[in-house]
């Protein structure tokens, strides 16, 4: 800090007095010190003190009009939402649940998807990605369990919607039977093999001696392609003949063969193709 001499009428020695600083030229070079940022007005208080997030009245809401109105009264996405409140808690669910629809296509696409596929999606780890699965086998359990005490086929829109849960999604072909008593009341479903995308190995001497292991008196074909159109291929028409042959010499009936695709069904009966 720069002094001056003040003048006196004696030869003592000069008082000082202070004054403004003087100007260092260094003060010219060196970086001035930056004003700290103003702190989030959130993030500045205690936790404790902190009010809800935007999106915990948005989910009062959204419950309140499945309260009161039921699910046809939102889209598909705002019910995957009210889904993901329970599985994510403490995050905005509804951009979430809007990317899994746009990424694959529908409510029943998302539910069909496998695990590492869902997990691809931003906000969806690996376990909110299993919740989602074992909600669709609850699902395709529930199901198949009202299909157990019916007559199949006094049942078929049930069978369809059966076959149409477990295998429209699935990314590699499946075949799978339907094996009924003779009261056409169902036994058993099976998977009986799973190929690529566009092709699944059958073998009708095996399709025919599992029939015979569960007395079943008739069977129904069940196959899915996952390109998504289920029309059926020269190679799906005769398969299903060669089983039928194969099966009406041990007075094993074959009521149906149903194609699964993403968007709809096609049954070799009802295309007298069979």
């Amino acid at each position: 800090m720069a002094k001056r001499p003040v003048a006196t009428s004696s030869d003592d020695e000069l008082p000082f007095e202070t004054e403004e600083p003087v100007a260092d030229e260094r003060s010219f070079f060196g970086v001035r010190p930056q004003k700290p940022a103003a702190p989030n007005a959130r993030t500045a208080l205690p936790a404790s003190l902190l009010g809800p997030e935007h999106y915990h009245g948005h989910r009062e809401r959204l419950r309140d009009r499945f309260r009161e109105l039921g699910d046809t009264a939102l889209a598909d996405y705002e019910i995957l939402e009210l889904l993901l409140f329970r599985l994510i808690p403490r995050r905005d669910t509804k951009p979430i649940a809007k990317a899994l629809i746009e990424r694959f296509g529908s409510l029943s696409g998302v539910f069909g998807a496998p695990a590492a596929l869902l997990t691809e999606v931003k906000g969806v780890g690996e376990a909110v990605a299993l919740d989602l699965k074992l909600i669709s086998t609850v699902a395709h359990r529930t199901l198949k369990s009202e299909l157990r005490s019916k007559q199949v086929l006094s049942s078929w829109s049930s069978v369809i919607q059966y076959c149409h849960a477990a295998m429209a999604h699935e990314t590699r072909e499946q075949f799978r039977i339907l094996f009924l008593d003779k009261r056409n009341v169902l036994i058993a479903d099976e998977v009986q093999g799973r190929g690529t995308v566009d092709h699944t190995p059958v073998y009708p001497r095996e399709v025919v001696k599992r029939a015979l292991e569960l007395s079943a008196t008739a069977i129904i074909l069940v196959h899915n392609h996952p390109s998504g159109d289920p029309t059926p291929s020269r190679a799906d028409i005769d398969m299903t003949k060669v089983i039928i042959e194969a099966a009406k010499a041990l007075d094993i009936a074959v009521h149906d063969h149903i194609i699964i695709g993403k968007d709809g069904h096609v049954s070799l009966k009802g295309l007298k193709l069979i």
